[in-house]
């Protein structure tokens, strides 16, 4: 039996995660049919998804066991503030890159800075605000060492300009 989080399997058979680069979270993914719309391009929600996907494994990867928090009753991120501006399309079996950075934490929230793209090419790019809840659905504070994680994160490492 393997643990759900798959850290038990060989190296090579593990998810993929991503990694971190001078503080910038880089995820890679693949443009699937399953991702497509009608005309072929990448429906416009889907990148909400890569970015959530990107999220995840970026806090992961950084230490942070999100699954145990909310299990062990501590609650969960919520996305509170989106602002996301689409600049062009990906397509079917397109190599897609979300690039995460953090620019804030506060004591129940953070801000990412997050892009996706297609070689050089800007695809889309989010400021994205999770805010922590508590079981009631409530905001709570991070825990402290979250937070500490997160403030050796913020600020480091630049985006690509479009």
């Amino acid at each position: 039996m393997t643990s759900p989080s798959g850290l038990d399997l060989p190296v090579a058979d593990r998810p993929a995660e991503g990694r971190f680069d001078g503080g910038v979270h880089h995820f890679p993914l693949r443009v699937y049919f399953e991702d497509t719309d009608l005309s072929g391009v990448v429906y416009h929600a889907n990148y909400l998804r890569y970015m959530e996907r990107a999220r995840s494994d970026m806090l992961r990867i950084a230490g942070i066991d999100q699954r145990a928090f909310f299990e062990g009753g501590g609650g969960a991120y919520a996305v509170a503030d989106v602002q996301l501006r689409f600049r062009s399309p990906a397509r079917l079996d397109d190599a897609l890159m979300v690039v995460s950075r953090l620019e804030r934490v506060r004591a129940a929230d953070v801000l990412v800075h997050q892009q996706v793209r297609c070689g050089t090419a800007l695809l889309a790019e989010a400021r994205i605000t999770v805010a922590l809840v508590s079981a009631s659905g409530r905001p709570t504070r991070q825990p402290p060492h979250w937070i500490a994680i997160y403030q050796g994160l913020v600020g480091q490492g630049e985006l690509q300009r479009p």
